[in-house]
């Protein structure tokens, strides 16, 4: 079947792979929908692991049903992309997402599980929701970056007097702000180097301010809005510069939350963090009730996710289409991929 694999830095190849087949009673899929997501686009800029097929926000419908007895051929689905092991500490607390074994044989992460950046795939049929008729193919494989954003969100403790500023205007930072307002918080603002993807986070109704990153007065700026600082501050980012700025604009005792993730070690201002007492926490993943949440929302109406979406594009684009999502001067936020195009 036809996909697309890494080749090499900042290259992504057509390829030709095996059909998936249901070894372990996995559940095959016809990918409907795929995602481009942040973390894809760290292992395009590495060039590595190479021939990885990516993807791992997806939409599909099945084509084998593995050993799920409640799930038949034909049936629209998503999936958590995650791995694991079901035994562990993490696993019977209902965190899969800290289980040393989640990301080993991830959808899409792991070069022995391909992901959804091909005409097919095979997920874990443990993992597999089926999603409800009115959600639309677009919608299911945004549930997952929607569930990471709500990870973030609930760690924070968001309340009707929150300020919350989100460090990112990307898919997750552009869904985590979308969910504190809707959780109440009571101004939001969203921090970004380009500039045409921040305005978009206003216009679209996800931050009611938009503060230029880039401007030699930013932080002046932020403080002359909000000069006590604010109560959450959601860094999606990760590299220095973006977690020194959530510590300096966060106000005593605030919460700290990072999901960016970097490749490198990151250099911070610790003293700010312990001279105003501040909570660092790190956000990963999701928990399977987190991800069945946003699945439950987006079939409710409760949340508009396919404002996001900018483009659709097939397989033979996908290397255009990130090179479109890191020029720095295109205010898109999110691409699918559509592998019958």
């Amino acid at each position: 079947m036809k996909c697309v694999a890494i080749k090499g830095e900042k290259e992504l190849s057509p390829a030709m792979i095996t059909d998936p087949v249901s070894k372990n009673g996995e559940v095959v899929i016809k990918v409907n929908k795929c995602g481009i997501c942040g973390s894809d686009i760290h292992y395009w800029v590495m060039g590595q692991p190479q021939t990885l097929v990516m993807g791992h926000e997806f939409s599909g419908t099945v084509i084998e049903s593995g050993n799920r007895a409640d799930i038949k051929v034909g049936d629209r689905v998503t999936a958590l992309p995650i791995s694991p092991c079901g035994k562990c500490e993490a696993c019977l607390s209902n965190n899969p997402q800290y289980c040393p074994e989640t990301w080993t044989y991830a959808v899409g992460l792991a070069l022995t599980n391909p992901g959804a950046y091909a005409e097919k795939t095979s997920i874990r049929s443990d993992m597999v929701i089926k999603v409800p008729d009115n959600v639309t193919d677009n919608d299911a494989a945004m549930v997952e970056p929607t569930a990471v954003a709500l990870h973030a969100i609930n760690l924070a403790n968001i309340n009707n007097n929150s300020s919350v500023l989100v460090i990112g205007a990307g898919i997750i930072g552009q869904l985590s702000a979308m969910l504190a307002k809707k959780m109440g918080a009571s101004y939001v603002a969203i921090a970004e180097t380009n500039k045409l993807r921040g305005e978009k986070a206003v216009s679209l109704g996800s931050a009611d301010e938009f503060f230029d990153a880039k401007d030699e007065a930013f932080l002046e700026k932020v403080k002359a809005h909000n000069q006590y600082g604010f109560d959450v501050v959601i860094d999606c980012c990760g590299n220095s510069a973006c977690v020194s700025n959530a510590l300096i604009c966060g106000k005593p005792n605030a919460s700290i939350i990072l999901v960016g993730v970097s490749m490198e070690p990151v250099s911070i201002p610790s003293i700010l963090a312990v001279t105003k007492e501040q909570k660092l926490f790190g956000a990963i993943a999701y928990t399977k009730e987190e991800f069945e949440k946003c699945l439950d929302m987006i079939s409710k109406k409760e949340i508009d996710v396919a404002k996001y979406i900018d483009d659709i594009v097939p397989l033979s684009d996908v290397q255009k289409a990130f090179e479109r999502l890191t020029s720095g001067n295109d205010n898109a936020i999110k691409i699918l991929i559509d592998p019958s195009l």
